[in-house]
């Protein structure tokens, strides 16, 4: 089947809509860059794509031509009501009125065997990638076009870590595949997005009844980012500056490092430690 190039200002025009300040929305409508979205999720013939905020559906029909099938889910009634026609010819779409954060991702998708697509607003990435990992059923990839610089904190590309980077990282292995410039969206944002995939581990790196733990550490050791490791977990955990210097040298970890410098592996090593306090 053909797809269709979308013209995203004839079909707001068309449907007296506009694109939405408050929900962060951008559309895409370049079919090679569609295209090479949709096939960076290597999508299979019997796979469930799960999208996220579809829009006015420019992605939603190359994932349709991939898929077993498609469950979007759109918070914007106006675009609903675009969107069903605009993937009319695709009977593997369903369309979801709702916000993906107040809905478990499996009961949507109805299966065990599903993935992640979606070109989300900036400003809820991060609670969308908290919302799939810390589900029940968790999908086995997710491919997501954000921010340029947010894919790149979250594949860790400058040594820096972030709260985020970290929560997806013990979950799966981040990639970036492409970059996208500003001006392929429309309205155009101030800022280059990129395609981030993840693909999610059998397990956890971190075993899962120290997760937790895991989380409750790292939080105080970025809750004052600009302070020490040292003075920052003192303050959070209200322990003393000498007992928390002890704590970090008893595991080669100099105090005087910040948190987003430490790595994963050397969070875990102080889990026990702190866990014990």
């Amino acid at each position: 089947m053909n797809k269709p190039v979308l013209d995203v200002t004839r079909i707001l025009k068309d449907y007296n809509l506009r694109a939405q300040k408050e929900y962060g929305q951008n559309f895409l409508q370049d079919p090679d860059i569609l295209q090479s979205i949709a096939d960076c999720a290597e999508i299979q013939p019997d796979e469930t794509v799960l999208e996220i905020g579809p829009g006015l559906g420019t992605l939603t029909v190359y994932l349709a031509e991939q898929a077993k099938q498609v469950k979007c889910v759109e918070i914007d009634a106006g675009f609903v009501r675009v969107l069903k026609k605009t993937t009319a010819a695709y009977p593997n779409v369903q369309v979801i009125l709702g916000d993906i954060l107040q809905i478990d991702p499996a009961t949507v998708a109805q299966s065990d065997d599903f993935l992640v697509v979606a070109n989300v607003p900036y400003y809820i990435t991060s609670a969308i990638f908290r919302h799939l990992l810390g589900a029940s059923k968790k999908p086995k990839r997710i491919i997501l076009t954000i921010q340029k610089e947010v894919a790149q904190r979250i594949c860790n590309i400058h040594e820096e870590q972030s709260l985020l980077s970290l929560s997806i990282q013990i979950y799966g292995k981040p990639r970036i595949l492409h970059r996208i410039p500003a001006e392929a969206f429309n309205p155009v944002p101030k800022v280059d997005s990129a395609v981030l995939r993840v693909d999610l581990f059998d397990q956890p790196v971190i075993p899962v009844d120290q997760i937790d733990a895991f989380f409750k550490l790292t939080k105080a050791g970025f809750s004052q980012k600009r302070k020490t490791l040292k003075n920052s977990l003192s303050a959070t955990l209200q322990k003393k500056p000498a007992e928390i210097q002890d704590l970090l040298l008893s595991q080669q970890v100099d105090p005087n490092r910040r948190a987003e410098t430490l790595s994963i592996e050397e969070w875990q090593r102080l889990i026990p430690l702190f866990a014990k306090q």
